[in-house]
């Protein structure tokens, strides 16, 4: 994957003059989508941020030369804003506290617990985006492309809910846009002024969950060394989206739904709850109805939430949006990445209109990106469409065929699958599992098992 495919993802710095701890985070970040950066010492860690700005920072407390609160103090000197993670050993933890004193956004202790490094690193990238996502947030467009009857009743049904405070359940398949429909909810809505704060339940470890949303005291389970405001505490005044909120346990679910009755939160540990004021808009593409009747989704949250339910509809059942959409998404991957945009001839888009779009919005845009890199000409034609498409089943067949037992066979279909997969989803490992239906230490365990790493995608 070459460097302009990749400038998009969310790019991590990070400074230990361990080389052991580098080598084993830009493992797991990398394949959780992030570019990684390394730097072995403080000095080199300046260099790095001021030739081009990370989105985050993993920095070793104990370095020899300069240590990491001498780094960090010379970023904020230096007017860097990006959020700074600390990781110190187990006797400095006092230390690890007066740098989140001076700014720092978390800090972790050695060893270093993967799924608490991912969400605390997520959160910090997300926080550091929403300010300057905020601010532009009621000035952008809707990205709701598409001019067929159906996005123009979906449109009209946003305007209408927008206004109002009452609370939306979004339902629709997987890449049909459903987080662009909170937005612009949000975006249209009295409270646009103020935050609007994602929360990915599928993505978040089931023992985390109920801290991300709710907060805790410090001292409430191990490892809480530091009281915690949740997702609900930080939307205040605003709006929480809660991104498919189908794979929530129902736990949890009973705290949302505490939430939604009277707008008290009760942090892990916690002897009093807080009062907020949050607008509520779930999202979710699975079929809430049917998992209440196999006892996985609670009735009554089901119905506190489904107020104003909004269908999100797939790419098949607007096809005559596809050249709107092709459009756009050349236009746009082109200006970010500095390419020379190119057209779809007529048969080209035709070819397209044909195709049953399992991925929807998602699968079509990554397939025009794939389109504007690897088409020889200036404009694409039909056949290069087929070639496209055509890439993936051909290694698939060549593959197969070679197996020569029925093992063999089904683990060369599943470890290519898997890598198609991993590349529609730019090898966010969250998000391809979450396409595919797996867990995410599932998915983990079957990159290890068939040793696939990203420069398969080819």
């Amino acid at each position: 994957m070459s460097e302009k495919e990749t400038s998009h993802r969310p790019t991590v710095l990070i400074v230990d003059d361990e080389a052991s701890i580098r080598d084993s985070l830009t493992m797991i970040l990398e394949y959780e989508g992030y570019r990684v950066k390394e730097a072995s010492g403080g000095a080199e860690a300046l260099v790095r941020v001021g030739s081009r700005t990370p989105d985050a920072v993993l920095l070793d407390i104990k370095m020899p030369e300069m240590d990491g609160l001498a780094v960090l103090k010379a970023f904020r000197e230096r007017g860097y804003e990006m959020p700074v993670l600390m990781i110190t050993g187990h006797g400095d933890v006092d230390t690890a506290v007066e740098a989140t004193r001076s700014g720092a956004f978390d800090f972790f202790e050695k060893p270093l617990q993967r799924d608490r490094v991912l969400l605390s690193l997520r959160n910090a990238v997300e926080s550091f985006q929403l300010k300057r996502e905020n601010r532009a947030l009621r000035h952008q467009p809707d990205d709701l492309i598409g001019e067929s009857s159906t996005m123009r009743r979906l449109r009209e049904t946003i305007d209408r809910a927008a206004p109002t405070p009452a609370t939306v359940l979004i339902t629709g398949e997987s890449g049909t846009g459903k987080e662009l429909v909170a937005r612009s909810i949000h975006r249209k809505s009295r409270r646009s002024d103020n935050t609007f704060v994602q929360v990915n339940c599928a993505a978040i470890p089931e023992e985390l969950i109920e801290s991300e949303l709710f907060g805790h005291e410090k001292g409430s389970f191990t490892g809480a060394v530091r009281r915690q405001l949740g997702k609900f505490v930080v939307a205040d005044g605003g709006t929480i989206f809660l991104d498919e909120i189908g794979d929530m346990s129902q736990r949890t679910q009973a705290k949302v739904l505490r939430v939604l009755q009277n707008g008290e939160v009760e942090p892990v540990g916690a002897a009093t709850t807080v009062q907020v004021d949050v607008r509520v808009v779930a999202a979710t593409h699975r079929d809430l109805e049917q998992e209440i009747a196999d006892g996985n989704f609670r009735e009554d949250l089901f119905y506190r939430l489904n107020v104003l339910p909004i269908r999100t509809p797939p790419l098949r059942e607007r096809l005559e949006d596809v050249d709107l959409l092709v459009t756009y998404f050349l236009r746009r991957y082109a200006e970010a990445n500095n390419y020379r945009s190119k057209e779809f001839n007529k048969d080209a888009l035709e070819h397209l209109r044909s195709l049953p779009w399992k991925g929807n919005v998602r699968e079509l845009k990554n397939l025009v990106e794939r389109l504007l890199i690897l088409s020889p000409g200036e404009s694409v034609t039909s056949e290069d469409v087929m070639a496209a498409i055509g890439r993936g089943r051909a290694e698939l067949s060549g593959a197969l065929s070679a197996a020569k037992t029925l093992r063999e066979f089904r683990e060369t279909a599943e470890r290519l699958f898997l890598i198609r997969k991993l590349e529609e989803n730019g090898w966010n490992v969250t998000q391809t599992a979450q396409a595919i239906d797996t867990p995410r230490s599932n998915l983990y365990k079957k990159m290890e098992q068939y040793d696939i790493k990203r420069n398969e995608s080819g």
